[in-house]
């Protein structure tokens, strides 16, 4: 059960006034954001869509755990993952579960954004109940295909059904291509969901050249236009597979670009599943390379993105970056891997080679996060059986809703 609000002092963060204004053009969401996944981020998108500012709160690890069962990630890396986001313009912790009006108005927000599916609590109840009976909530399209119990249970069952071979290969498929290529174009805007932001592109190569097993190079074909590098300022380049996209991703892209003062254009490079799959075994990746993309592309500290990078970049593949000269390439740890070989050669031979110093977050990864999953087996077990009865009570819920709008 939520308490009650704080008193004035004790909220969890300062607004920006002292006593703010209730704007209607300043959105508030909320969730658990346990992942980092593109249907959190098409969320706020889209709430950020529907004003100039967007607050996002974040329920504690209690709240979560009494209403829906465990989180995998703490609330200190949900709140890093949220701050990440290109769209959100401030992170609010401890939000509770149950959305309250005094919370949302302390915060000079009118209007709570939430998808058009149904959360309840764990008394069956419809969380967004009372803001939608003050008419203080607007519905947007829930991202389909995608959510943390979704990816949970990837991981639970060791399903491999998800991958696709290139993103060209999805973008061709007849159900879906279409519906991928309008995310990818909504996910490469700027901060207001808008207007062009980030490029991007396609590495087409066979996978041999790829896990760099040949010396055959590919070609570039630019997918998205948007934001060029400025005349004088440096472009750098990251790479990786960015699976589940964690805290230690986040935390290498953010210290990238502490690195660069903020200034630099930063260029993605994601490698395609089979790439990964053939260094990594199981099933992994858990999210497929369209998934990783959008989780690449809605972060604010990238610029641009190249699906389907190679594993190694090579001379040939540095030089023919359309965006330019690239003057630096950072990574982070690689000890993980199983080489027989340096997949940096190239840029060490070419003298712009940069590593990013440990950090709190250096060890979480893809594999670091199936760890938790697996330490705590038969608690996400129960919480996966929990949503599949919540989901009846949800959707009857929402079927009421519906009929009581006449549709």
């Amino acid at each position: 059960m939520d308490s009650d609000p704080p008193q004035p002092g004790q909220w969890p963060v300062d607004p920006q006034d002292d006593e703010p204004q209730i704007l209607k053009e300043r959105m508030w969401v909320d969730g658990c954001f346990d992942f980092a996944h593109h249907g959190h981020a098409g969320a706020m998108l889209q709430a950020r869509q529907l004003g100039n500012e967007l607050y996002v709160g974040v329920h504690s690890d209690e709240a979560i755990l009494a209403n829906k069962g465990p989180t995998v990630m703490t609330l200190d890396e949900r709140i890093a993952a949220v701050e990440a986001c290109r769209w959100a313009t401030k992170a609010v912790p401890h939000a509770p579960y149950n959305t309250q009006l005094p919370w949302i108005s302390h915060y000079g927000c009118f209007y709570v954004v939430h998808g058009d599916d149904i959360t309840s609590d764990a008394n069956g109840e419809d969380t967004y109940r009372f803001v939608k009976e003050a008419g203080r909530f607007l519905e947007v399209k829930r991202t389909p295909g995608i959510s943390t119990t979704d990816l949970v249970g990837r991981m639970l069952l060791c399903t491999k059904g998800h991958f696709i071979p290139a993103l060209d290969t999805g973008l061709q498929h007849p159900q879906h291509g279409a519906q991928m290529l309008e995310c990818i174009q909504q996910y490469a805007t700027d901060q207001t969901g808008l207007h062009p932001g980030a490029e991007v592109y396609i590495w087409k190569a066979d996978v041999e050249a790829q896990l760099h097993l040949t010396k055959e190079t590919g070609r570039f074909t630019k997918f998205v236009t948007g934001n060029r590098p400025q005349p004088g300022q440096r472009v750098v380049y990251v790479d990786g597979g960015f699976d589940l996209f964690s805290s230690g991703h986040i935390e290498f892209l953010k210290r990238v670009n502490q690195a660069e003062s903020g200034k630099a254009h930063i260029v993605a490079g994601i490698h395609n599943d089979e790439v990964i799959n053939r260094y990594k075994g199981m099933n992994y990746p858990i999210m497929n390379i369209f998934e990783r993309g959008l989780c690449v592309l809605q972060c604010k500290y990238v610029n641009a993105v190249v699906f389907g990078a190679p594993l190694a970049p090579s001379k040939e593949y540095l030089g023919s970056m359309p965006v330019g000269t690239i003057s630096a390439v950072y990574h982070g740890p690689t000890e993980f891997l199983p080489m027989d070989y340096d997949p940096y050669a190239d840029a060490k031979a070419l003298g712009i080679m940069k590593q990013i110093p440990d950090h709190p977050y250096k060890h979480v990864n893809a594999s670091e996060i199936l760890g938790r999953i697996e330490k705590g087996r038969a608690a996400f077990e129960e919480r996966q059986r929990r949503k599949g009865q919540k989901a009846v009570v949800e959707g009857a819920i929402k079927a009421e809703e519906l009929i009581a709008r006449g549709q």
